[in-house]
């Protein structure tokens, strides 16, 4: 029995061909506009000398075209390897090659960064511009317009026998040693995912109208907001880039009924000088995940709107969703609740055995249908990763006698900053790059909006000299800008253990 994400859209396009999908400015997609537009891209594609299986990355804000984009590449049979924004070139030469892509789809917004690293990669072949003007057909010097291959093709109005378990995204991730990895995820890993989120977890109406502020080429953004409103046939509303005065001047004039965000997005709009005079009485549903939510701001924000967070807890290896609080049963605040339907949690001490007893923290150990399938290309990491089924997380947690699951701290050195995930390796690899450092370490610090910031401790080689702002400024020409660390505090050394292991706990204290 086959099984494509593309159904999501396809489903809704025949109940409802002429109701909103997506909305962004003055502009409305139907449904029917949307999958038709799909559709026609995937013969674009086609014609352009894709072939089903092939990978294609996409580097697109919260825009229609990566809508568009994602399900005309299920059309086709491709796996989609959603690329952050952000990204420098070197960054996106790496997981176009990593990734196998043969394509990149690319915002105008960020084309310069796009083409420079699509350059770098000798094995992707074609690019392809969306235009922020959609009506302007022109190509780039070297590749492709968007619009312009919509036009350009047959479309393809069958889907692929795809089966359940065959890739349809790779999301990129990374532990704290190496580079990103790409989680392999199947069509029945998302689809699930979106239809339990949106039908059973958020109990959403197909009279849903959604904000997307969350990126959709993350995870959460992804599934949560874009796959789970389609899926019940509801509208989004799409925001490019989070701004607290416009995601309220959205959510009143569209009606916004649900809301899903990090908690930096509900402490941004909490605390928002402007925020009271904005009429926000639509809101019915809200949703938090990509770090804890601090329980004050839970508090306050369910009081003064009216509404009932519910957090939970999931990674890019878990389609996202795991763990959540539950509508039909209190939620506790501080907790990211309990495992979601068909899905078990276990946590286990240092020498990998079952803890049994309430209150005792060990590594969330995960095994159900949101796993992914592995890593990319990488057997070793899934291995290790994977192990009888069951999917180590990094993160320990204790449990409480009703079953309720706590986050106590991160087995990994991963940095959550506004929701990003940020991995010290990756930024001390850049610091150690340069030529007057001898020692860096990452580390995060609280932060009252960003939840955590990016601190690097230094120690320079002997006779060297170095600014924090020469740091930072080296730091910005390699990463992207959510990573670069904005805190630089020098030393003569680093502590170490006695096997010159550095001591980030102690730099912590």
């Amino acid at each position: 029995m086959s099984l494509n994400l593309a159904t999501l859209l396809r489903d809704s396009a025949a109940a409802n061909p002429k109701k909103a999908a997506l909305i962004i400015g003055q502009t409305t997609l139907s449904y029917e506009a949307v999958h038709a537009h799909a559709q026609k891209l995937a013969g674009g594609l086609a014609k352009l000398g894709i072939q089903r299986g092939q990978h294609v990355a996409l580097m697109l804000p919260n825009v229609p075209q990566f809508t568009i984009a994602y399900f005309a590449l299920h059309y086709l049979g491709c796996p989609v390897v959603p690329l952050n924004v952000l990204l420098t070139p070197d960054e996106i030469a790496y997981h176009l090659s990593d990734s196998d892509a043969v394509a990149l789809l690319a915002w105008e917004g960020f084309g310069e960064q796009a083409q420079a690293g699509f350059n770098r990669a000798e094995a992707c072949k074609y690019f392809v511009l969306a235009k922020v003007d959609p009506s302007d057909t022109s190509a780039p010097s070297e590749g492709h317009n968007f619009t312009a291959l919509i036009a350009s093709g047959d479309p393809i109005k069958e889907l692929p026998d795809t089966m359940p378990d065959e890739t349809a995204v790779i999301l990129y991730t990374s532990g704290t040693t190496g580079r990103p990895k790409g989680a392999e995820l199947s069509h029945f890993n998302l689809f699930y995912n979106a239809d339990y989120v949106a039908s059973r977890l958020n109990n959403l109406p197909p009279e849903t109208v959604s904000l997307a502020v969350l990126p959709l080429f993350h995870s959460f953004g992804q599934t949560v907001v874009q796959n789970g409103t389609l899926r019940v046939g509801g509208t989004t509303v799409l925001l490019p880039r989070f701004e607290p005065r416009a995601a309220l001047e959205l959510m009143q004039k569209h009606r916004v009924t649900f809301f899903a965000g990090v908690p930096t997005m509900y402490f941004a709009l909490l605390n928002h000088p402007e925020a009271s005079q904005y009429d926000l009485s639509s809101l019915q549903h809200c949703s938090s995940g990509g770090s804890a939510m601090p329980v004050e701001v839970m508090r306050a924000f369910d009081a003064k709107y009216n509404v009932n967070i519910i957090e939970g807890y999931g990674l890019s290896e878990t389609s996202p969703v795991a763990c959540f609080n539950q509508l039909d049963r209190p939620k506790r605040p501080g907790s990211i609740g309990i495992p979601i339907g068909g899905v078990e949690f276990k946590l286990v001490d240092e020498q990998g055995r079952t803890i049994t007893e309430p209150m005792v923290p060990g590594e969330i150990c995960i095994k159900g249908h949101n796993v992914m399938k592995g890593y990319y290309k990488r057997p070793e990491a899934t291995a290790e990763s994977i192990k009888n089924g069951w999917f180590t997380t990094g993160d320990i947690a204790h449990r409480d006698a009703d079953g309720f699951y706590f986050i106590v701290d991160r087995k990994k050195d991963m940095i959550i900053r506004g929701g990003f995930n940020v991995y010290p390796r990756e930024i001390e690899e850049v610091l150690y790059a340069h030529p007057a450092v001898a020692e860096a370490a990452v580390i995060g610090i609280k932060h009252e909006s960003h939840g955590e910031e990016v601190k690097a401790v230094i120690a320079l080689k002997p006779g060297q000299k170095a600014t924090a702002d020469d740091i930072m400024a080296y730091c910005k020409q390699k990463l992207a800008a959510y990573k670069y660390p904005r805190f630089i505090e020098f030393r003569d050394s680093l502590p170490k253990t006695a096997t010159g292991k550095i001591l980030k706990r102690e730099l912590r204290d």
